[in-house]
């Protein structure tokens, strides 16, 4: 969080977080393709040669007041290759909220496990306490075969009390509702602390 007095501001940064392909730039990109051209600035992507998220993704959205301040939410991904651990960690910083993109498919769930652990540990070398980070599930990749019970999911994520949704990123489906519930948590938290 960061308030710009002058301006009347407060910049708020919401991270996804989640393995790679689990689907936070496809995430990223509806939200920015729904959100209205006045309240949104521009999508910032770096990638590799293969099309894979380099750095982040990142965009800029508008929304209401909190206690009197402009909130401006800026919103990044993480990569999610392993080799891109440091960067994780330093897109992490600074963090108000947190999306979990987990990929529902069976076959990566030993990648979900081993993301939040990478999340959580990196949540606490910056100096946040993991459970008091307000926290979204997004379980995505619904809409595909062999993929792992949302029940199961949360129990071997260890994120039974999150709130949870079932997503399929490319057509957008539940990818809102995520985004509606993490900006809640990370303004009722903001307003506590103002």
């Amino acid at each position: 969080m960061y308030i710009n007095w002058k301006l009347r501001e407060i910049n708020l940064k919401i991270v996804y977080y989640g393995p790679s392909l689990s689907g936070k730039t496809t995430t990223l990109q509806y939200v920015h393709s729904k959100t209205h051209p006045d309240r949104r600035g521009d999508l910032v992507s770096l990638k590799t040669r293969e099309d894979r998220t380099l750095y982040f993704d990142y965009m800029q959205i508008e929304l209401g007041m909190i206690s009197g301040l402009k909130p401006r939410f800026n919103i990044y991904t993480v990569p999610g290759q392993v080799y891109y651990k440091q960067t994780r960690k330093l897109v992490l910083k600074g963090a108000d909220g947190v999306v979990f993109v987990a990929d529902s498919q069976q076959g990566r769930l030993r990648d979900n496990i081993l993301a939040v652990r990478d999340m959580r540990r990196d949540l606490g070398d910056l100096g946040f306490n993991p459970e008091q980070m307000p926290l979204v599930l997004q379980c995505n990749k619904r809409d595909l075969e062999n993929i792992v019970p949302v029940t199961v999911l949360k129990n071997r994520l260890k994120m039974n009390g999150v709130p949870t949704f079932e997503t399929i990123a490319i057509q957008g489906e539940g990818v809102l509702d995520g985004l509606k519930t993490i900006i809640n948590r990370v303004v009722n938290k903001t307003e506590h602390r103002l």
